[in-house]
């Protein structure tokens, strides 16, 4: 019997087919197995698969033999995982379109794939200043010095100075390639990829010996997103592809935390954007990584986060406390009782999305109001 992988790896070949078309054949039939053998008539009752699109299919995959394939990619690319295998990060098969098939170098930790070591995305621009710069390897190495394994895109700029301050402190770290994992771009970090496999695990979709092209890389972002449990965007500019991680792990419910921006740097313009539309702000003090417990909080990873709230415990609706000034008692009132979606309260009030924002945070330091996954809010 022919393996549930060989059917990822050979839908993988088929153009026109990409994950998430993967996703809707799997959900259908079940497996990719009865999909490669399903008949035009039957192919036709996926959604997105057209008369054009299905003949096209059968048209490839009569020249395709998945077992035969299977055999010889294997001898180029030894190592990878399909959603299939029991080791595929769990994390990715949260993701509406997971990599059909993550190629792999390096060290593999089984916790990490299973979702109980802690990761967290750290992306930004490639051109920082040396606010950035200090900030990310600081935050890097308080990550990695208390189990965190960071991710990011071996990319110059904030993804170098976050692979670094993680290995620097004897951390693990995930580098996830928009090439082959046998192709280090750029060029320039070809040490430190080296340290990565030493400590880490490169990542990538694509197989061995795809060059650098310039579709491929926002497409690796969101397996950044996919891969952590939240993501810091440290520096970033309007426009930049630390936004697009954003917004990706916003939409697949994870946090997103902003370092605090400056606001006569464009290289910070994208952050600020960020900011106004409710991502948690990263504020340096001192004591902000001396506590376990203060840096597990701030991420939002601390279990009783997923635990059901026994809402019959506390009133619908209380009343706002008399001494809260009426811009916030008025935002706190907006909030149920319930998670709520920051948009969704936006647009209860009608006020702007960053001065919703603040006064958000503002109750947050009451602890009058405390911030879920996926940018959600609720009373405490």
């Amino acid at each position: 019997m022919i393996e549930e992988r060989a059917y990822w790896l050979i839908w993988s070949q088929i153009k026109g087919v990409g994950p998430m078309s993967l996703h809707k054949l799997q959900q259908h039939f079940g497996n990719l197995a009865e999909a490669w053998t399903a008949k035009s008539a039957d192919l036709q009752q996926v959604n997105g698969f057209g008369k054009q699109t299905v003949e096209s299919v059968i048209a490839e995959r009569s020249q395709l033999n998945p077992e035969k394939f299977l055999e010889e990619h294997q001898q180029k690319n030894p190592c990878f995982w399909t959603p299939a295998d029991a080791d595929y990060p769990r994390l990715l098969l949260e993701i509406p379109n997971p990599p059909p098939v993550l190629y792999y170098r390096g060290k593999v930790d089984l916790k990490e794939n299973q979702g109980i070591t802690p990761t967290v995305g750290i992306v930004g621009t490639r051109s920082p200043s040396e606010y950035g710069k200090r900030w990310t390897r600081k935050i890097s190495a308080a990550l990695a010095k208390r189990g965190f394994t960071v991710v990011s895109g071996l990319a110059a700029g904030i993804d170098t100075e976050a692979h670094a301050g993680c290995l620097d402190s004897g951390g693990r770290t995930l580098a996830v390639f928009g090439t082959g994992v046998d192709i280090v771009y750029p060029a320039a970090n070809k040490k430190l990829a080296e340290k990565v496999l030493e400590q880490g695990l490169a990542i990538s979709e694509y197989p061995a010996g795809t060059k650098p092209y310039k579709a491929n890389f926002p497409q690796r972002n969101r397996i950044i997103a996919g891969l952590s449990r939240a993501v810091l965007v440290m520096e970033a500019p309007h426009k930049s592809g630390a936004l697009i991680t954003a917004y990706q792990a916003n939409d697949f419910c994870r946090d997103v935390y902003v370092l605090t921006a400056r606001l006569d740097d464009e290289r910070s313009f994208g952050c600020l954007e960020l900011l106004s539309k409710g991502a948690h702000p990263i504020l340096p003090s001192k004591d902000l990584f001396l506590s376990e417990e203060r840096l597990l909080e701030m991420l939002g990873a601390m279990p009783q986060l997923d635990t059901p709230q026994q809402l019959s415990l506390f009133p619908e609706n209380p009343p706002p406390p008399l001494q809260l000034e009426p811009e916030l008692a008025k935002v706190l009132e907006a909030v149920a009782v319930e998670p709520m979606a920051f948009d969704l309260i936006v647009e209860r009030l009608g006020l702007a999305p960053g001065a919703v924002s603040s006064a958000l945070l503002h109750l947050e330091l009451l602890e009058l109001v405390s911030q879920l996954p996926g940018m959600r809010y609720q009373r405490c």
